[in-house]
C-alpha cells in the first residue's frame, strides 16, 4: 500500500465508489455529515446501490461523520453535490463548506482536488481563497489545488470508476504527476492529463451539456412529430440503421448532472459577457417536458369519463434509487393541477424521501392496484418491462389509456378497449 493518506469528502453516489477503489491501493478515509449513512456504511449498506454489501464489507476503508478524523492527510478529495437553486444559477454551498472543514483539518504540502461539477475558475478563485481563510495557510505555497472531474453514471456497472478514463488537473506539474499516479492506481481505463485546472473544469460541463443539447433536439422531434400523428420511437428505429446517427431517446432528463450541469456552463458564460443560446434553449425544452407530456395525456383523456391516473417511476432515470432533479415530479405535479387524482409507484425510490422531496406518496406495491384511467410508463425500471397483457388488463377500466413515455411495452399488444399513446 502507498504512503498516499486520503480523505474522501461526501460518500454519496460519486464519494463512496471513488473511496473504495482508492481503498485498495491507499490508506483512505471518507467523510459524510449524515451520521445515518455513516452508520449504514459501517454495517455494510449503500442506499445508492452503488456498492454490493459484500464488497463495502471487506473494503479497508475507514467511514466518519467527524471531521477531526481527517487530520493531516496527504490529499483530500472533494465530492460534494452541486446543484442549482430556485433561480438555477449555481449553488455552491456544500463545496465550501466542505473547504472549511478541510481547511481545519489540512497540514502544509496538503493537495486537495475537487471533484464536484463546477463551472471553470471555481476551484481556484473561489475554493482556494475559502480553503486559506480556514486554515491559515497559502494556496501554492503551502498547500495545492488539483481537479479531477467525476464521470460516475448511477447505475451503470460497465463503466465504473475503475474501468473509466480519470481526468485530472493540477496547480503545478509536480500535483499533477502526484494526482495522476493516485488516479491511476484506482483505475484500468487510464488518466488523461489536462492542459490545466480551468480546461479539466470546462470539459466536465460540457460533457453533460452535449448530451443535454442532443436529447433536447430529440424531445422538440417529438413534439413535431406528435402533431402529424407519427412516433419518435418508430423515427428512431429507422433513423439509427444509418451508422454515424446518434440514438438518444426522448423523455424526462432529470438527476444531478445533465439536468443541472448546463446551467453551470450558462453562468460561466454569462460571467464572461456572453449569453449563451443553444444551451439554455435544449434546458428550456428538457425542463419543459412534464408540462408537454401532461398536455398531450390529458388531451388523449378528454373523452373519458375517469381522472384516476398511475404513473409508473419517480426516479430520475431507469434502476437506480436517484430522486434528485426527478422530472416525473413535474409531470405529477402538472397532472394534479389539471384535475387528475394521480397515484405513483416506484420500486426503486425510497417512500420516506419521495414524500419528502416532492410530497408524493408511493403505493407500496402494485398487487392491489387497478381500475385506473390511465397508466403512465415514465421510468423503464426492470420491473416495468416484465409487464404484460393481463397486468394492463387488472390495472385498467376498459377504455383506459397506456402512455409509454419510454417505449417500454411498444412488443406487447395491449387488452382490447386499451389505448396506446407515446411519444
Amino acid at each position: 500500500m502507498s504512503s498516499f493518506s486520503i480523505a474522501v469528502v461526501g460518500l454519496g453516489y460519486v464519494g463512496l465508489p471513488l473511496a473504495v477503489a482508492l481503498a485498495r491501493r491507499f490508506s483512505v478515509i471518507g467523510l459524510d455529515r449524515d451520521a445515518t449513512r455513516v452508520k449504514q456504511l459501517k454495517e455494510g449498506f449503500d442506499r445508492t446501490g452503488e456498492i454490493d454489501r459484500e464488497v463495502l464489507k471487506q473494503s479497508s476503508l475507514k467511514v466518519t461523520a467527524d471531521a477531526a478524523d481527517l487530520t493531516g492527510r496527504d490529499i483530500y478529495i472533494i465530492a460534494v453535490p452541486t446543484p442549482v437553486d430556485e433561480d438555477n444559477r449555481p449553488d455552491l454551498g456544500a463545496l465550501l463548506s466542505a473547504c472549511r472543514e478541510v481547511g481545519g483539518v489540512m497540514a502544509e504540502g496538503a493537495v486537495v482536488v475537487v471533484e464536484s461539477t463546477v463551472y471553470p475558475g471555481v476551484t481556484e478563485d473561489i475554493c482556494a481563497p475559502e480553503l486559506e481563510a480556514a486554515s491559515g495557510l497559502e494556496c501554492g505555497t503551502d498547500f495545492f489545488m488539483g481537479y479531477s472531474p467525476e464521470r460516475i453514471n448511477p447505475g451503470d456497472r460497465e463503466h465504473t470508476v475503475e474501468r473509466i478514463i480519470k481526468v485530472v488537473a493540477g496547480q503545478t506539474p509536480e500535483v499533477t504527476a502526484k494526482l495522476k499516479a493516485v488516479y491511476g492506481a484506482a483505475t484500468s481505463g487510464g488518466v488523461f492529463v489536462a492542459r490545466d485546472i480551468k480546461t479539466a473544469e470546462a470539459a466536465k460541463v460540457i460533457e453533460n451539456a452535449q448530451r443535454d443539447i442532443n436529447i433536447a433536439f430529440i424531445n422538440e422531434a417529438a413534439k413535431i412529430f406528435g402533431k402529424i400523428g407519427v412516433s419518435m420511437h418508430d423515427v428512431l428505429e429507422a433513423a439509427s440503421t444509418k451508422w454515424n446517427f446518434l440514438n438518444f431517446k426522448p423523455g424526462f432528463v432529470g438527476g444531478h448532472c445533465i439536468g443541472v450541469d448546463p446551467y453551470y456552463l450558462a453562468h460561466c458564460a454569462q460571467q464572461a459577457g456572453y449569453h449563451p443560446e443553444v444551451v439554455l434553449a435544449g434546458r428550456r425544452i428538457n425542463d419543459g417536458m412534464g408540462a408537454y407530456v401532461a398536455e398531450c395525456i390529458a388531451g388523449e383523456m378528454a373523452g373519458c369519463a375517469g381522472k384516476d391516473i398511475l404513473v409508473l417511476g419517480l426516479t430520475f432515470k431507469e434502476n437506480v434509487t436517484d430522486l434528485r432533479n426527478s422530472k416525473v415530479a413535474d409531470l405529477i405535479g402538472e397532472l394534479a393541477g389539471r384535475g387528475f387524482k394521480v397515484e405513483a409507484h416506484d420500486p426503486m425510490a425510497d417512500p420516506g424521501e419521495a414524500l419528502k422531496c416532492f410530497g408524493v406518496r408511493l403505493l407500496a406495491n402494485l398487487d392491489q392496484a387497478q381500475g385506473f384511467d390511465c397508466v403512465i410508463g415514465a421510468v423503464a425500471h426492470r420491473m416495468y418491462g416484465e409487464f404484460d397483457a393481463g397486468v394492463f388488463a387488472r390495472l385498467l377500466r376498459r377504455g383506459g389509456l397506456v402512455a409509454d413515455i419510454k417505449g417500454i411495452w411498444r412488443g406487447i399488444d395491449l387488452p382490447e378497449g386499451v389505448r396506446r399513446w407515446e411519444l
